[in-house]
């Protein structure tokens, strides 16, 4: 019996012994590494509540890719212009690429691809519910930055069509996202604000093709106030995990006001999440039913069952195109925010209320399959959109307006979400735009913001890095 005792205490004691104890994966952090200037005096000006060189909703205004980051925006005097730098200098390049912003309207945004295919660089922009201009580099110009020189004669002319291909004369939202074979889409809406479609189109290398619509604006909602028979959805993000499955969240934007229950208040309502593995040709709701099919005439529409993941009426003001990523295990994470019923139950001035009473919320499917939400505790402050970023832990980052980052674990369930950076000092405007691509490339989250001006005086648009845990 002693021996058997002395054999039971030792093996605890191995299993105790730290040099055998697997250490538990840190919790999230961030610290400051430094910041840089893109542009000194960089174009200012409010539309719809936010600034056309930082709409969170403007997918890859920053991104990384091999050993470089890219930058865009326009300038004081209205040209877009393209930076660049090696990760880790301070220093960026820049280059006019031959376009000048039409108007102020903050959803003119510039958005840029890569298409591994050939190496190019690719932009969109200023589009809204109207045509688009196209730019696309020299092949082989992002394979290789250390050896091409970064000049203006590196990119093709402005373009209204993409090499020729006409899209709609109602182009808004460009995304690009990279394939897994290293194909670009492009994700757009065709129509206006409450009557609109998503559709996608698709570059091989050589050539572009228009995959066509796939969601519906028609069908019948209805709530406690009224209905409406057109409608937009609006995307929280359209994104491929890395085995390859393109994941969405959405929210849906109604024509017809009488579906709230005060005209002030604004018509999104539910949080809604389709996916697709076949790049984007069919769609299916979580339960894996098919939902809607890409250039056919069966798409994702709001009479469609499964669709609603977090159900919630338009009287909350609940934001549209916020923010989405996915684990390492390809599980789909979102941020979403609106005004929880215990500030009321109708706001009547959405900029007004959300500013006053909005909250972020963490949305997630879990390992089991359910859908959880809790809420970040941390006031919005603003009416506008938070971000969201998942690092090599699966540790969850919420990028605020005004360059606040929350933070929380994994390992907690993602419940112990606590403020890690105030924002102090960088005078932020709004909205900000993050680096996407280069979290998983050296554990560095990218902020790109605006500092705060009035009027249209042109104000400092810079770059803070924050290093992750490793």
């Amino acid at each position: 019996m002693r021996r058997r005792t002395v054999l039971a205490t030792a093996l605890l004691a191995a299993v105790a012994t730290p040099s055998t104890a697997r250490a538990a994966d840190p919790g999230p952090s961030v610290t400051p590494t430094g910041t840089t200037t893109l542009d000194p005096q960089a174009i200012f000006f409010v539309s719809y509540d936010g600034l056309v060189n930082n709409n969170s909703f403007q997918k890859n205004g920053l991104l990384t890719y091999k050993g470089y980051q890219y930058a865009v925006w326009y300038t004081a005097d209205r040209n877009a212009v393209v930076g660049r730098r090696p990760l880790g200098s301070s220093t960026w390049s820049t280059v006019k690429v031959g376009h000048t912003l039409r108007y102020n309207d903050s959803h003119n945004v510039i958005s840029m691809g890569v298409s591994r295919v050939d190496g190019r660089l690719h932009l969109n922009m200023d589009s809204h519910s109207d045509g688009f201009t196209y730019v696309k580099s020299a092949a082989g110009l992002m394979d290789n930055p250390g050896g091409l020189s970064w000049a203006t004669s590196r990119f093709g002319a402005p373009q209204s069509t993409l090499d020729g291909l006409a899209l709609t004369s109602q182009f808004t939202y460009p995304q690009f996202i990279a394939t897994p074979e290293g194909r670009l889409q492009l994700s757009y809406r065709v129509g206006i604000s409450g009557n609109g479609r998503n559709a996608l189109a698709e570059y091989d290398g050589t050539t572009w093709t228009a995959l066509g619509e796939w969601t519906s604006s028609t069908g019948t909602y209805s709530s406690e106030h009224g209905s409406s028979t057109a409608r937009n959805m609006y995307l929280h993000g359209i994104d491929y995990d890395r085995d390859g499955r393109l994941h969405s969240f959405f929210t849906w934007r109604e024509q017809n006001g009488a579906v709230m229950c005060n005209g002030g208040g604004i018509t999104n309502h539910d949080t809604g999440y389709v996916y697709s593995d076949d790049r984007g040709r069919t769609w299916r709701n979580n339960a894996g039913t098919v939902v809607g099919t890409t250039g056919g005439s069966d798409r994702v529409a709001v009479t469609d069952a499964g669709l609603v993941v977090d159900p919630l009426n338009p009287d909350h003001s609940l934001m549209n195109q916020e923010s989405q990523s996915t684990d390492s295990a390809g599980r789909p994470h979102a941020i979403i925010s609106y005004v929880p019923g215990r500030f009321g139950q109708c706001t009547t001035n959405y900029v007004a209320d959300r500013t006053a009473n909005g909250r972020a919320f963490h949305v997630r499917r879990n390992a089991s399959g359910t859908w959880q939400k809790t809420e970040i505790p941390v006031p919005l402050n603003s009416s506008q959109r938070t971000k969201l970023v998942l690092d090599k832990y699966d540790n969850a980052y919420a990028v605020f307006p005004f360059g606040r980052i929350a933070g929380a674990s994994k390992a907690s369930g993602y419940t112990d979400w606590t403020l890690l950076y105030d924002g102090a000092g960088l005078n932020a405007f709004g909205e900000v735009v993050i680096d996407e691509t280069r979290v998983a490339q050296d554990h560095v989250l990218s902020v790109m913001y605006q500092v705060r001006s009035t009027g249209t005086t042109p104000s400092a648009l810079r770059v803070v890095d924050f290093r992750l845990p490793v």
